[in-house]
């Protein structure tokens, strides 16, 4: 008997396994973006920091090294994810979701990496090698906000009155003039958990993870359905806001770090400390004004010598534009492009409303870090440190960009998309 039901248990496991293994074939074209991109960023990466690796660690494969073999993991935990039943995340988004409020609050009470940047948590056993919560959290929230609104839709777009007593003695009392809905009340409670994240993320002091932290909330909210009406009042909102930081300077420092504020200030004045807070966006601009059509070649920047700070990250852009001139960066950008625009055809082509979420909250959240690295690069908005997916150091980074990616392809295997592998 007690052999019998052993087999019952295994046959039950594999069951499972067979259960949880995604059938059908990935998205070719979506496969082939993201390993072009991965391919190129992984060149440019050496180009761009061997210089600057050799003077700080007198070995100029530091950087190239070390995300190396984050790329290589990543990439079979791309594989890996791909062939998992795509519904099977929805498991996997209340764990990411509390992990990453955790890993948010509890970064916050170790040692600053620099004075007042809680940004980074050290990984036990692994020297030198950190994580950055934030990261991780983008994807917990994308995870949370799609299973979450896939549960709820009805709700979301519930014009009832919520069941709570006082909602219906207010519609009474203003006689029906304020209604407090279901989908009024969703709104603000997954609106209140979004500001949450980027409330954590701000006492980091990282304002570029606040922003993609509050972009990603606002995408994932107006993909869930939400009352369009309240993204055009979000909008006039934030457009209000930032007119009058710029115009009235004085209240920057009560509520901006002053790093920020200087970033502020020597984006709007571009005389401002050019040895000191515009220096860096200065080099960009230069390293890209004199790449010219073609580019100094792979390998020829100039910039990259100590003149561009820290290459290998937010400025790789420019060593980009400089290397590979307008041409490269042009077909950079159209990889970007293509990436994006598979992964919002495998959402709206996907046979579940979670899976249509996951898959275009993620792609939407790299098209938008990549304009906004772009957009630093060029000077178009203050410096605000944003990496660029693929390209910029970041252990940590590139493995949760990876296993998104990978997110994606086991979405696309439950589309009604032809398909080619």
């Amino acid at each position: 008997m007690v052999g019998l039901a052993e087999k019952a248990v295994k046959r039950r496991r594999k069951s499972l396994i067979r259960m949880a293994v995604a059938e059908g074939s990935f998205d070719l074209v979506f496969f082939i973006t993201v390993t072009l991109l991965l391919v190129i960023g992984l060149v440019m990466l050496f180009s761009a920091s061997y210089p600057y690796a050799l003077q700080k660690y007198k070995n100029s494969t530091h950087f190239f090294y070390r995300q190396l073999i984050f790329a290589v993991m990543g990439f079979v935990i791309m594989i890996v994810l791909s062939r998992v039943r795509f519904e099977y995340f929805r498991l996997a988004a209340l764990i990411g979701f509390f992990m990453s409020l955790f890993l948010l609050v509890l970064v916050l009470f170790t040692p600053a990496v620099k004075e007042g940047h809680h940004r980074w948590l050290t990984i036990p056993g692994l020297s030198g090698f950190t994580i950055q919560p934030s990261e991780i959290a983008k994807l917990g929230l994308i995870m949370f906000c799609a299973w979450q609104f896939d549960k709820n839709y009805k709700k979301i777009n519930s014009k009832e009155l919520i069941k709570a007593p006082f909602a219906h003695s207010l519609n009474r009392i203003t006689n029906g003039r304020i209604r407090i809905t279901e989908s009024f009340a969703s709104l603000v409670l997954y609106g209140g958990i979004i500001l949450v994240f980027a409330v954590l993320v701000f006492l980091e002091n990282h304002l570029s993870g606040t922003i993609l932290m509050l972009c990603i909330g606002l995408i994932m909210l107006y993909l869930g359905g939400f009352d369009r009406r309240w993204f055009i009042a979000g909008f006039l909102l934030v457009a209000f806001v930032v007119a009058v930081f710029v115009m009235f300077p004085s209240l920057r420092p009560n509520i901006l770090q002053e790093y920020m504020t200087e970033r502020i200030v020597a984006w709007l004045d571009k005389d401002f400390e050019p040895t000191g807070a515009r220096w860096q966006v200065n080099q960009a601009l230069y390293a890209i004004g004199s790449g010219g059509f073609f580019g100094a070649g792979l390998g020829n920047s100039k910039q990259k010598y100590m003149y561009v700070s820290e290459p290998q990250n937010d400025m790789i852009f420019s060593i980009v534009c400089e290397e590979l001139g307008f041409v490269g960066a042009v077909i950079i950008l159209f990889l970007f492009a293509v990436l994006v625009w598979r992964g919002v055809v495998i959402g709206l082509k996907s046979k579940s409303r979670f899976g249509a979420l996951l898959s275009m909250g993620i792609v939407f959240q790299v098209g938008l870090q990549t304009v906004l690295n772009i957009a630093v690069a060029t000077d178009s908005i203050p410096n605000t440190g944003i990496s660029l997916p693929f390209f910029s150091y970041g252990g940590s980074s590139l493995l949760i960009l990876l296993a998104e990616m990978g997110m994606i392809l086991s979405v696309s295997r439950y589309t009604s998309l032809k398909k080619n592998n």
